[in-house]
Parts: C-alpha cells; structure tokens; sequence
C-alpha cells in the first residue's frame, strides 16, 4: 500500500484542504505523514506552543503522522536548502505519492511551498547525494503528486478528479475545530468550516456522494481499468 506525503505551508491547510480523505487513506491503511512547512505562527489568537498542541490533536484525530520542517512563518523561500531537506523527508518517509498546495494561491508561503515540493520531488531520486534528514533511506521519486485547494484566492476549482469522503466529513470537521485559536477564537474565521462542509457537500453532488475533496493533477492519471471510476 503506497505511503502518502502530504504537504502543508501552515498547521491547518492540509486539514482545510483535505482532511476527510487524509482520514479516508488513513483507515484504508496507507501510511500518511503531514509535513507542515512552518508552525504557522505569529497569528492574533495563537503562539508557537498552541498551535503544536492543536496540530498534535487534530493529526490524532485523523489517525496520522505529522512532523515540522521549522522554516520561517511568512519568510518560506524557494531555494536549494529547502528542497534538500524536503527532499530528505520525502526519502525518509519513502513517499510514493505526494499532495502538495494548488499551485495558483495569494499567499507566498503557499506559491513557494508548491515550489519547493515539486522540485523536491525530484531532488529525491538523485543518487550519489545524501539529504538532511533522511535516515540513510535510499533515494526515490514519487510516481504520483497531486494538488489539493487550500487557497486564498477566491477561485472556483475546475479539480482533475474527486475523492469521496462520505462518512469522513465528522473527522474533518473536527481535526480542523481542533485549531481552537484559528477557527474558534478567532471569530473573523469561524464561517470557513460551515464553507467546508458545503464545499463538501457541493463536490459530492457531483459525483453522487453525500461528499467530496477536490484536487488537481498535472499528470495524466493511469487506469487498468473503470472499475476504480465513481459513477
């Protein structure tokens, strides 16, 4: 069963953008690990502590792996020593497949984070070149990336396909009410998780499901197949 990397600027943005089919190939068995790029802070009602404590409980909540990076909130740059360590992780983990941020985003951590990840990919495989942190484990390159929408322009996704996480929307409405000071406290921000339950419930209409994720891939996607195919 493949491993699963996913990729996140900020603790939360990989809960906001797919939280119900992190929690569904994590019960299907998968091996998933969140990497969160920075801790996400400064923020009005946060702070470094908090938010590792609500990151810690929303990944249990979901019945995964997470792990920090330690890039700077706000300062995340395209550069060689960020893919490495990217890269590191992604041998470490001995990734398979990876889900990283749309590519088209109003926040620079987030354009930047995209960047490095897709290049980290294939920084991974280069033989002959060892990577910060990636235990000894040999190189690999990911077959699959793929983009889910964790943006902050106010765009309409024309996704690639679509997950169905019926059944999975209470654990992702949860791991992402576990940030209490982004999504509670911080009042300006509660009406974005009633948006992702009727996101989740437009996306399923889509495809005949009580709910669904969206997500974008650069790639042609290969089927043996059309059993796989939702109908």
């Amino acid at each position: 069963m493949p491993n699963i990397l996913v990729i996140g600027p900020h603790p939360d943005d990989q809960e906001l953008g797919m939280g119900g089919t992190i929690a569904r190939l994590a019960s299907q068995g998968h091996a998933v690990t969140l990497l969160d790029m920075t801790d996400g802070e400064p923020t009005p009602f946060g702070d470094p502590a908090t938010r590792a404590r609500e990151s810690a409980a929303a990944a249990k909540i979901l019945g995964v792996r997470r792990i920090q990076l330690g890039l700077r909130n706000r300062f995340v740059e395209h550069s060689i020593e960020n893919r490495h360590k990217v890269a590191g992780v992604i041998r470490a983990t001995q990734a398979q497949i990876m889900f990283v941020p749309y590519f088209e985003d109003a926040h620079p951590d987030h354009l930047a984070v995209t960047r490095v990840a897709e290049d980290a990919r294939f920084d991974a495989k280069l033989t002959g070149l060892d990577m910060p942190g990636d235990d000894g484990s040999p190189p690999i390159y990911p077959r699959w990336l793929f983009h889910y929408y964790a943006t902050h322009l106010r765009i309409t996704p024309r996704p690639s396909f679509l997950i169905d996480i019926t059944g999975f929307e209470t654990a992702k409405r949860e791991a992402c009410l576990a940030y209490h000071s982004q999504f509670v406290a911080n009042r300006k921000n509660a009406p974005v998780i009633d948006w992702l339950d009727a996101a989740g419930r437009y996306f399923g209409s889509r495809i005949g499901t009580a709910a669904a994720e969206p997500f974008f891939a650069r790639e042609p996607i290969g089927l043996q197949s059309l059993d796989g195919l939702g109908l």
